[in-house]
């Protein structure tokens, strides 16, 4: 159970990113800066997003003092696929050339983001690279999510800016309203997981009250 809530989780993460992509309004700080790096540089969103976790690991490590977590770069793999494949699919589809048709595209891509993100962070499997940083910041500043995110996504903002990254007012959106509402969702999913696992729990109860009475 807890592994296909991992990725069900990354699956919605991709397509959201994918999403936001496609509405050409902006994208969050972070993959604007993936982005920048695969229309200057060359190789594919999904590529950097795995180079990049390399270094976020690095640092997660320094911070936490532990030893790197190398089940992060799985997680980055896993998701950097997705993007590509997720980009790759939408590619095929009508980009959206109305403001309203965009604004909705990257709505959509916004809220998936968020659930995506809260479903497999509850897992505690192996959380991508930046989103262990977030909760390591949280930690450290003993603030919460939203504190957290949003300091991130204003550091990866001027990196992305310097870098020439998609910014537009999607980007400043992300900004503003990705740490609220993976703050909201974290609360949200916690609460259907948590009632998904004590259903389970109970149907084991009674498979195993059944059983026990058959043999009497």
């Amino acid at each position: 159970m807890k592994f296909i809530f991992f990725v069900l989780g990354l699956l919605i993460v991709t397509l959201g990113i994918s999403f936001t992509i496609q509405s050409n309004l902006g994208v969050s700080p972070f993959d604007a800066l993936l982005v920048g790096l695969s229309q200057n540089v060359g190789l594919t969103v999904g590529s950097w997003e795995i180079i990049i976790a390399l270094l976020l690991i690095s640092l997660n490590s320094i911070l936490i003092r532990r030893k790197p977590e190398i089940f992060g770069l799985l997680t980055s793999f896993i998701t950097g696929m997705g993007i590509d494949m997720w980009l790759f699919l939408l590619h095929h589809l009508p980009a959206p050339a109305y403001w309203y048709s965009k604004a909705v595209c990257f709505g959509i891509g916004l809220v998936a983001i968020g659930l995506g993100t809260a479903i497999y962070l509850h897992t505690n499997f192996a959380p991508i690279p930046i989103d262990r940083l977030t909760l390591i910041i949280k930690e450290l500043t003993q603030t919460n999510i939203f504190f957290a995110r949003t300091l991130i996504y204003l550091l990866f903002l001027i990196i992305a800016i310097i870098l020439n990254g998609p910014i537009g007012s999607g980007t400043l959106l992300t900004v503003c309203l990705g740490g609220p509402i993976l703050n909201y969702f974290m609360s949200l999913t916690k609460k259907i997981i948590d009632l998904t696992k004590n259903n389970v729990s109970s149907r084991k109860y009674e498979n195993q009250g059944a059983r026990t009475s058959r043999k009497k």
